[in-house]
């Protein structure tokens, strides 16, 4: 397996698709800054994603495709959608679109919102790698978490451990910034993150006009996915009307739905298995959802993290 940086052959970009086929890891380049990519379709690659870059919580994931008809496989794309991409895909745009319900991505993608962001980079390295494989990149700023995202193969490589990483390396990339995102998922177009092409372009381009309160406060660009049902954390018990969300051994219970994040144990199954058994549980008759103690270390942090604001938004019920 190559590791480190390499340059963008046609047989380092095989290989590194066979390493994302593997559920690996690649940092590759895009017009923007450098990616992190993990298979979108792959719950433990994404998990591995979010513990590489020490992400402190679950916050939504873009995702790379080739074009816009292979992300229509996962996503509505609606007029708002194939006007924008007609003027600005590929390139610096993330667009926030209705995940469709058989859609295969992640729900850690999404922070298990039913909206993702989708992105078409205008990079020939990334759309190389793209043309490689029979699925699409969850793809973050290849960076830990809070610090500047990288736009060289050197930034990645000084920046995090990159010992078992391989580092696709396309140049400087030519824009450097982050994407701009646009949630197309309702009834009115709405920025939710400034970013390389400017509200006065995208509203010449496509007739759209953006008011002030068309920018979210920070506080509401990162939301999160709500149960229905109440959550209780760090539980050894549970009634018999509860539904158990397991970590591990389960204690001794008599409730009608168990689900274990992982028998085995492991935080990076945990990580994977967590948004899509907790909607798994808020569809069944139970009142609440007990969840067993998760270790508050590496990724568990991240899991804990998720579980108290589902918790605290459950309490509002």
């Amino acid at each position: 397996m190559r590791q480190g940086i390499v340059q963008p052959t046609t047989e380092n970009i095989k290989s590194a698709a066979e390493q994302l086929a593997e559920g690996n890891m690649v940092v590759f380049p895009t017009e923007t800054v450098y990616g992190l990519g993990g298979n979108a379709y792959n719950d433990t690659a994404v998990a591995k994603i979010f513990s590489c870059k020490n992400r402190p919580e679950f916050n939504p994931l873009s995702v790379c495709y080739a074009s816009l008809e292979l992300a229509s496989a996962d996503v509505f794309v609606n007029e708002e959608a194939s006007l924008l991409a007609k003027y600005f895909l590929p390139g610096p745009v993330t667009m926030l679109l209705k995940r469709k319900p058989d859609a295969r991505l992640s729900w850690l993608c999404s922070a298990g919102l039913e909206t993702i962001g989708i992105r078409i980079p205008d990079h020939p390295v990334a759309q190389a790698l793209l043309a490689h494989l029979p699925f699409p990149l969850a793809a973050p700023s290849a960076n830990q978490s809070g610090k500047i995202s990288p736009t060289s193969a050197a930034d990645v490589a000084d920046a995090m451990e990159t010992e078992s990483l391989c580092i696709i390396d396309g140049g400087s990339c030519k824009i450097g910034i982050e994407s701009t995102i646009v949630d197309l998922s309702g009834a009115n177009p709405i920025i939710v993150r400034l970013g390389a092409v400017g509200k006065n372009e995208i509203s010449a381009k496509c007739g759209w006009s953006f008011s002030e309160n068309n920018f979210p406060t920070p506080a509401k660009q990162l939301k999160h996915y709500a149960p229905g049902k109440k959550i209780m954390l760090d539980c050894r018990s549970a009634d018999t009307s509860d539904a158990l969300l397991a970590f591990g051994t389960p204690f001794p219970n008599s409730c009608a739905h168990t689900l274990n994040l992982s028998a085995a144990g492991d935080l990076h199954e945990a990580a994977a298995n967590l948004f899509a058994m907790i909607r798994q549980l808020d569809k069944t008759d139970a009142l609440g959802i007990c969840v067993m103690p998760i270790p508050n270390t590496g990724i568990g942090v991240s899991i804990n993290d998720r579980l108290q604001k589902a918790a605290a938004a459950s309490a509002l019920f």
